[in-house]
């Protein structure tokens, strides 16, 4: 399930000095950094925001003009659709009215399937790998250090779901790497990301649990609403699910602490579009977490560290692990944090009472 982007995708590709490539040429990473200090430090990074929609055809006016005001209002740096249904041509002049300087194409198999993704010239993108499930690439913002994306349309026919999945897996090498997918999954994990329809299928729920657990990815919650798709029906023939997702390693958590998902209204689509914002992280860089040996003569510290230890329940250890440290440095720096105010207020008090008994005297 691994495709060659070559094979069965077309792209506009872009010279440079350095060569020609999808997009522009990437800075590769200059700095390695230890599994533990990924997790507990934080990286500065500028805002960047991600738009995916399973567009259901981008045949239609309406569709047309829906897409064109969630860009408006989002300002997306990457914009990734599904189900397209139509070659590169026609998608090319759509691309230009929403103003996206690059592109990337998997071309429909007859009037089923096709993505498309584009970007703007504020960001980097070098496509890596593709096929009509998915476009797998590497990121670069704003002279930031580059991670890994992979843009998804989940096959909607049961017998290729758990291959999918599998191939998936096969796109990074480590699990340590930095990162991040997003798109339709085609998967309900859970029952009560169902509504109506026929009872959930926890089979196809174990398929992509299973990669979630061996790639150590989390879920990033997606505010908005419950359900990301419907049936477009109504009463007793309304089917609501959440089949839009936005995955993510502990790395890339790290790097941006801030993401958050959020959807809009399903309009001109079965699908609602779902963005990925960066919002915020650049307006103040927060400083390395330190942990002060004065701490542990706290027995206050001792029992916020094994509260935080004890807080995780994941099946996969590795993500365990890097959630406990992750929730154990968060708790700390609160714990610390109102631990000194309540030295400041108890040196406040003092330098009062000295006062009083000084004017007494």
């Amino acid at each position: 399930m691994v495709f060659s982007a070559t094979q069965q995708a077309t792209s506009t590709v872009k010279s440079s000095k350095k060569g020609v490539h999808y997009g522009c040429s990437l800075r590769s990473p200059c700095l390695s950094v230890e599994y533990i200090v990924c997790i507990c430090s934080v990286l500065p990074a500028s805002t960047m925001s991600i738009m995916s929609w399973n567009v259901r055809g981008l045949g239609k006016k309406e569709t047309v003009r829906a897409l064109k005001n969630a860009i408006f209002r989002n300002k997306p740096e990457i914009v990734f659709l599904s189900e397209t249904k139509k070659k590169k041509r026609y998608l090319e002049k759509i691309k230009m009215k929403m103003k996206m300087e690059e592109s990337f194409y998997v071309e429909p198999v007859g009037i089923a399937g096709g993505l498309a993704l584009w970007w703007t010239n504020n960001v980097y993108v070098e496509v890596l790998n593709a096929g009509k499930y998915f476009i797998d690439a590497k990121i670069s913002f704003q002279e930031e250090e580059e991670f890994f994306m992979t843009f998804i349309y989940g096959p909607p026919y049961t017998d290729e779901k758990h291959q999918f999945w599998c191939s998936l897996s096969s796109l990074r090498s480590s699990n340590s790497e930095k990162w991040c997918i997003i798109g339709d999954s085609n998967i309900v994990a859970k029952p009560e990301e169902k509504q109506g329809g026929l009872p959930f299928d926890a089979s196809q729920a174990k398929w992509y649990y299973d990669f979630v657990d061996l790639s150590c990815l989390i879920e990033l919650p997606i505010k908005g609403g419950t359900f990301t798709w419907s049936n477009l029906r109504s009463e007793d023939e309304a089917i609501h699910e959440k089949l839009d997702r936005i995955l993510i390693s502990l790395e890339w958590n790290s790097s941006f602490p801030k993401a958050i998902g959020t959807m809009e209204a399903a309009i001109a689509s079965d699908h609602a579009p779902i963005i990925l914002s960066t919002k915020g992280f650049h307006k103040k860089t927060r400083r390395d977490f330190k942990f002060e040996a004065k701490w542990l003569l706290e027995d206050e510290c001792i029992n916020t560290v094994k509260e935080s230890w004890g807080s995780s329940w994941e099946s996969n250890p590795n993500v365990a692990f890097g959630k406990k440290l992750f929730k154990t440095k968060v708790n700390l720096r609160q714990w610390s944090r109102t631990r000194r105010k309540e030295i400041r207020c108890r040196e406040e008090e003092m330098r009062g009472s000295l006062l009083k008994d000084f004017q007494e005297g």
